[in-house]
């Protein structure tokens, strides 16, 4: 992502987890906000893409875009709003989604592996529309969850929802982001050591895999802290 897109999408996203803009308010005008943060028309257009892709906003033709409520389940996505409460946030899915995925390498019927390759698939064929690839992300990550045969795993990924890919995502440096091809080329590596654990029934390196991928994140934020 631009890194002045990225400045916008932190800015907002701020504005609308803290209240400061609430559900059902619209956004400040695609003019206003190309005066306010002194970008062009293309810069905003591609963060209010994200902040749409991430379920913050819905965008109606001729209209504007509107914040949208944030569920009740999400709630405690709502207080992530330091670079720390990021960092916390992946060291809980650090240990839950690794679990899962070593339960899933191990109890994944045929019909949820299909399920994994497909949205392995969808991820790749998208690659950095920023539009899409949070959703992209999230939906492997369910898939993954859902093969573990535990519905507390998968209930618990599909409350946390796209966000959970969002919020880690807007703290990167924009070097990191998805349109940097080295990024998404590793991010699509992780994703198919995952894959190709769980598809040949090794928990281990299942779990190792997962782990590998979201610390691969946590160490980027880490390194990346905003100033």
């Amino acid at each position: 992502m631009n890194g002045l897109a990225y400045q916008i999408v932190e800015e907002l996203k701020q504005r609308i987890l803290s209240g400061e803009i609430a559900p059902g308010e619209k956004l400040p005008g695609e003019n206003s906000l190309v005066e306010e943060f002194g970008v062009s028309r293309t810069v905003v257009r591609e963060a209010v893409s994200r902040l749409q892709a991430a379920g913050l906003v819905e965008t109606f033709q001729g209209r504007g875009s509107f914040v949208l409520e944030v569920p009740e389940r999400t709630s405690g996505l709502r207080e992530v709003r330091s670079h720390r409460d990021v960092l916390e946030l992946m060291d809980f899915r650090i240990g839950v989604e690794s679990e899962a995925a070593g339960l899933a390498a191990g109890r994944r019927t045929v019909y949820q592996l299909k399920g994994i390759e497909r949205a392995l698939d969808e991820y790749r064929r998208i690659g950095d529309d920023p539009a899409r690839s949070v959703e992209a992300d999230f939906a492997f990550h369910l898939k993954v969850a859902v093969a573990s045969g535990n519905r507390f795993y998968s209930d618990l990924i599909a409350e946390l929802g796209p966000m959970m890919i969002m919020l880690p995502r807007t703290r990167l440096d924009p070097a990191y982001e998805m349109s940097d091809p080295d990024h998404l080329t590793r991010v699509i590596h992780e994703h198919e050591n995952i894959h190709a654990a769980i598809k040949h029934a090794d928990p281990e390196s299942a779990r190792a895999a997962m782990r590998v991928h979201l610390s691969s994140t946590r160490h980027r934020l880490q390194t990346h802290q905003p100033n």
